[in-house]
């Protein structure tokens, strides 16, 4: 079975589903893409991860990874591996240095447990030929700019508000660094990741 390395383009609100994300990954050697639809909590977590937040208490993906960490069990590679009446499924390759073996996941905990310990993501071409989309040039540069959102933990967060980026600039990096202590201990993780991004512009 071939294997077909995927990886991570976006993740965007759904517009079908309420409360959830979709989450978009592309062949890494192709034009294909796969959205999955995903929940707010998981999608949250994959995002902190692509923007290398530490939030301030360990999720549920960060536990798994200690916990694996602490019984040295790694995991080896993240498979989406089938597709069954709309239904998407995945396996977490685990080796625990003497043996390999497989555990069944949803391919959103899945992802963020693979984001964490920095594994790559595949599938096979049963599922692309399936789920998979063909887009245009034209239509790849839009959805690139709708695909550029990160969940955020409330819908007041997802406002545009004062912390913008032009009023950023205006801001003592002391008072960047109390409103991002602050922003990650209220878990607004898009507020956190522009600030961090302003604080990394000065550095």
């Amino acid at each position: 079975m071939k294997k077909i390395e995927l990886e991570i383009l976006g993740l965007s609100s759904s517009q079908s589903q309420s409360g959830s994300f979709a989450l978009v990954l592309g062949e890494k050697e192709g034009s294909r893409r796969l959205p999955i639809i995903i929940g707010m909590f998981e999608a949250q977590s994959i995002a902190i991860q692509i923007e290398k937040i530490n939030p301030t208490r360990p999720l549920t993906h960060d536990l798994f990874k200690s916990f694996a960490l602490q019984m040295e069990v790694n995991v080896q590679e993240i498979m989406i591996s089938d597709l069954k009446e709309g239904v998407f499924f995945s396996k977490i390759v685990c080796t625990d240095g003497e043996k390999e073996f497989e555990l069944d996941a949803r391919p959103s905990d899945a992802i963020a447990i693979g984001l964490r310990f920095g594994v790559p993501i595949y599938t096979v071409e049963s599922v692309l030929s399936e789920a998979g989309i063909i887009l245009s040039d034209m239509e790849e540069d839009e959805d690139e700019e709708e695909t550029d959102e990160i969940p955020t933990t409330s819908s007041a967060s997802a406002t545009p508000s004062s912390s913008g980026k032009s009023n950023l600039k205006e801001i003592s990096v002391e008072e960047l660094n109390t409103m991002l202590n602050d922003a990650l201990e209220k878990e607004d993780y898009e507020r956190a990741a522009k600030i961090r991004d302003e604080l990394n512009k000065r550095n």
